[in-house]
């Protein structure tokens, strides 16, 4: 399973948990760096990753720094929640974190903003690395907020579209759909009615349709969440009018909501081999990497094709970008060793090798510019796609929030009332949206 889902799981309690990081740390990042990096020593690293191959990853990259620095010996601490790692950082002590990784890209405002990680700005500085360069534009924007760069990308996640091949010759449809009206138009032909349900489905429109999102919709329409004075833009750019928009036309002309909820229900979940997706009673499926091995591994007797999703119409030049997330690393204020900390973490994220052995291992997109083009990868040629669409410059995230994730979590409820007809006024909807996250971030200062 990878980091995403996890993820998405943790984020809501995270960013309770997080809050209370900012009486316990203050950032003094100038006087707690003062350590001998090249003194024998041992830092924490504490990480998320629970799966047996995927903690033997971990402590293969960890050998390879290990081996590149000598006097550094690392401690690691797997299956790590972000609230297990505020419990340590207030606590404090020689077992606390150093060295932080973190599945909740949703909480970087707060990591940044409460003082729980420092500031890396001064420490890419000093090694004379530009993230601007290293990273793909979308990481860079999602690791730092208001100008703090406490965090990292350490692999990431791209989203792309699914399809099942078989379904697309029966139905003659010649390519994936690169425009959102062609995808409307497939969604259709792909759709097989049997009595008041579906013998296939095009496409699970719903929002609680398996990372159908409102952000990885609208990843597609390239949103600007927040104006220049941090104030919601919700209801001012046309990109989320637009995306609810095409979600609702799609809901309503492949069933209903109603329709559509009642044959979700009875459907496989997410993260097993009964996927809908793998079991051919979805034709079109918007997914992160990941789900190729997974959907690989359920054996399905259709050939997988993988592509970009569709961009609006008046986007057509931009097909090929997609909404990226991922993975971020970080170092504890707390910590009495963060020059030594920062050798690990420049190695994990910037060193070419070390970032393509760990993508490799683990299935995710590498991080870094570099490392997106290794000749060292080693991947399924479908797999290119999310490669491509992680360096693509016009892919886009959600940005950072000093609340977290609470703002996506106000979209997507709105989200959920205007699918199901719940909410009528699209307009209105989006004003009282754009208040409440206003509102919620104001009382979070």
């Amino acid at each position: 399973m990878p980091g995403m889902s996890r993820k998405a799981v943790a984020a809501l309690a995270a960013s309770a948990s997080i809050a209370l990081l900012a009486t316990a740390c203050t950032g003094q990042s100038g006087s707690a760096a003062s350590d001998d990096a090249s003194k024998e020593q041992t830092i924490n690293f504490w990480h998320a990753w629970s799966a047996p191959s995927e903690v033997k990853a971990v402590k293969s990259l960890v050998a390879g720094f290990e081996k590149a620095h000598p006097n550094i010996h690392v401690n690691i601490v797997g299956n790590m929640t972000d609230d297990k790692i505020n419990q340590a950082l207030r606590a404090g002590g020689d077992k606390a974190p150093d060295v932080v990784s973190s599945f909740t890209t949703n909480n970087v405002g707060k990591f940044c903003s409460s003082g729980a990680f420092v500031d890396l700005n001064p420490f890419f500085k000093k090694a004379g690395i530009d993230p601007e360069t290293t990273f793909p534009k979308a990481m860079n924007e999602y690791t730092q907020f208001d100008g703090n760069r406490c965090t990292v990308p350490l692999l990431g996640d791209a989203y792309g579209l699914y399809y099942n091949k078989n379904a697309f010759d029966k139905a003659g449809i010649k390519s994936p759909p690169k425009t959102w009206s062609e995808f409307e138009a497939d969604a259709k032909k792909l759709t097989v009615a049997k009595g008041d349900s579906y013998s296939q489905l095009g496409f699970m429109p719903n929002y609680h349709g398996w990372e159908s999102t409102t952000e990885h919709y609208f990843g597609q329409f390239s949103p600007t969440y927040f104006d220049k004075n941090g104030k919601s833009n919700i209801a001012k750019d046309p990109a989320f009018q637009a995306g609810f928009t095409l979600q609702k036309k799609l809901v309503d002309e492949l069933g209903g909501y109603q329709k559509l909820e009642k044959y979700r229900s009875k459907l496989g979940d997410e993260w097993g081999p009964k996927h809908p997706f793998h079991t051919g009673q979805v034709a079109m499926q918007l997914d992160g990497e990941w789900r190729l091995g997974m959907a690989e591994e359920a054996k399905p007797d259709f050939e997988i094709g993988v592509a970009p999703l569709p961009v609006p119409d008046d986007q057509a030049d931009q097909y090929g970008k997609g909404y990226i997330t991922g993975t971020i690393a970080g170092i504890a204020s707390t910590s009495k060793k963060q020059n030594a900390a920062w050798e690990l973490v420049k190695y994990m994220t910037t060193n070419t090798d070390a970032v393509v052995g760990f993508a490799n291992d683990i299935h995710n997109v590498p991080s870094t510019l570099a490392a997106l083009k290794s000749p060292k990868l080693k991947y399924d040629p479908r797999f290119k796609t999310f490669l491509d669409i992680a360096s693509n410059p016009n892919s886009t995230t959600t940005p950072a929030s000093i609340n977290g994730g609470t703002y996506l979590v106000t979209i997507q409820q709105f989200g959920y009332d205007y699918e199901s007809g719940k909410a009528k006024d699209l307009k209105a909807g989006l004003e009282s949206t754009a208040k409440q996250i206003d509102t919620d971030i104001a009382q979070a200062k």
